[in-house]
């Protein structure tokens, strides 16, 4: 393999969780240990101005969430880390469900107080889809939470994920004392209000020893000896090939905020986690020790600097080596382009790179030649699969206010569709145009940049509309006299594929019934 030792030292991930579940901070903290950046931010609260590095778009900064995938990339031990934090907000599910096509493995947040909630849920079905490893890092246990076997309880019942504890927490709350490293056989004690350092940390490899009593006290040295005789009991040794191949996920205790049991977790990640792997295409498997470069574009982000009118594309290398200058074969424009400042990203800062290797994330300045899924190759002609565009769940009509500016309406509009923050259709027999979107907050964030980045005032008209499903049908003849007949309800995506809007899951189900020779699709994978 020509670029084995290159592949071998990347590691591709991302962190994914419920909001408010402590990701962002965690990232920081990666950030820290890696060197890349020398103080945390931190996400506005109403006391602290400062912000937190990944988070770069000014509406993300007013109400302290992420709403776009930021990519960072830094060093730690010998090790290449794309690290990909993604939006936690439900309303932006959809651009994390493409990221996580995009990395080869991912830490999962989960929230000590609060358990697993609803967006982790649907965040692991995507993982599923893939057998993506993963590791879970149980963050707030300095804060009181939920009983820590019940956590661990919780989790396997609700994901359907079996854990494998590697460290283990000393109480938690005010109580917290701190995490026993069951695989390295040492105890770090925590101290409120301070940062965790290695001074902190205690080589125990034998729990019987005295220093445990005098360390943490009798009554929790006694529980930690009967806790860790338990899980011993029941875990034995991980196995890492479960791991990688999703079945088994390894667990961490700490609080992300102290930095607290945050460098045990990353010890491991580099030691377990999976290098970059091969994908499937439409024409074969690529492998990834193969010569000849490919790539995938999984996310578009406008406007990263609102100075300059510029789109970023954001690809993730598969296989081969991507050099600067040099020509690259665009599979659906069939045409060959070469991209003189391609980008390496540390969050908002950008630094010009002259090769990339399977794994590395290379964002490619856009003049509007990119869709999310497109595949750049050295002359072959295949799609990269598995990058799903789903049905929306909230439709809304855009509505232009002011007529003068219909072109800049146009332009943004297209843009930011391109981009994956919403879907856009345009309804048959007319050019009604109809924004689909997971949640409420996309309208806003559309809204917001429409104004702000393309001078054009919308406002959105709510539509009675419960689901988008893309039609397919061998009999051509049928499929355009469904979507005659069905002219309010029929409406077209970007790329022109026909979609049928049903008003009502009674709807849609009597149209299924009663067209047996069209195909309903829930997500437009199909049509690549």
């Amino acid at each position: 393999m020509k670029y084995e030792k290159e592949i071998n030292r990347r590691k591709t991930f991302a962190i994914i969780s419920h909001p408010d579940a402590g990701k962002t901070t965690l990232t920081e903290k990666l950030l820290l240990f890696g060197g890349a950046i020398q103080t945390a931010g931190a996400v506005k609260s109403n006391k602290i101005k400062k912000h937190a590095t990944s988070d770069f778009m000014e509406i993300e900064r007013q109400r302290g969430i992420s709403v776009a995938t930021s990519v960072m990339t830094f060093e730690y031990n010998d090790t290449l880390i794309n690290l990909l934090d993604t939006p936690g907000h439900k309303d932006f599910a959809e651009d994390t469900y493409r990221t996580l096509t995009a990395v080869d493995s991912v830490i999962l947040v989960i929230d000590s107080v609060n358990g697993v909630e609803d967006q982790t849920r649907r965040l692991m079905e995507v993982c599923r889809m893939r057998d993506t490893p993963v590791i879970v890092f149980i963050n707030k246990m300095d804060r009181d939470g939920k009983n820590r076997f019940d956590l661990l309880e919780e989790i396997e019942a609700e994901l359907k994920l079996s854990l494998h504890p590697m460290t283990w927490p000393i109480n938690s709350g005010k109580e917290f004392k701190g995490v026993y490293n069951l695989d390295a056989k040492n105890l770090r004690l925590f101290t409120a209000s301070t940062k965790a350092d290695d001074d902190d940390t205690i080589a125990i490899s034998d729990l019987s020893e005295s220093l445990l009593d005098e360390k943490v006290g009798e009554r929790d040295a006694e529980q930690l000896r009967e806790d860790v005789e338990l899980i011993d009991g029941v875990y034995g040794a991980l196995n890492v090939n479960d791991y990688l191949q999703g079945k088994v996920a390894p667990v961490f205790f700490g609080s992300a905020v102290n930095n607290f049991g945050v460098k045990e977790m990353l010890d491991t990640f580099i030691h377990i986690a999976p290098v970059p792997r091969s994908r499937e295409t439409s024409a074969r498997t690529v492998d990834v020790g193969e010569d000849k470069f490919s790539g995938f574009i999984f996310k578009i982000h406008a406007n990263l600097d609102p100075k300059h009118r510029d789109r970023i594309a954001f690809m993730r290398v598969c296989s081969g080596k991507f050099e600067r200058n040099k020509y690259y074969h665009h599979v659906r424009l069939d045409k060959d382009m070469r991209f003189s400042n391609p980008y390496s990203f540390m969050a908002r800062s950008k630094d010009i790179i002259e090769d990339a290797y399977a794994g590395d994330v290379v964002g490619l300045f856009d003049t509007g030649n990119f869709k999310i899924g497109d595949t750049l190759t050295e002359g072959e002609d295949f799609y990269f699969t598995g990058i799903p565009t789903f049905s929306p769940e909230i439709f809304k009509e855009l509505v232009n206010k002011d007529p003068m500016k219909t072109k800049q309406m146009e332009k943004g509009v297209s843009q930011l569709t391109d981009e994956g923050v919403a879907q856009l259709f345009t309804q048959f027999g007319g050019n009604k145009k109809i924004i689909g979107c997971v949640g409420e907050l996309q309208f806003e964030v559309i809204q917001y940049r429409l104004l702000q980045e393309y001078g054009a005032a919308c406002e959105f008209r709510t539509l009675p509309f419960y689901k988008a499903c893309w039609l397919t049908s061998k009999d051509q003849k049928k499929l355009d006299d469904f979507l005659r007949f069905k002219q309010q309800n029929s409406a077209e995506d970007k790329d022109g594929n026909p979609v049928y809007l049903a008003q009502s899951e009674w709807f849609l189900n009597t149209e299924i019934t009663n067209n047996p020779d069209i195909q309903f699709h829930f997500s437009s994978e199909v049509h690549k």
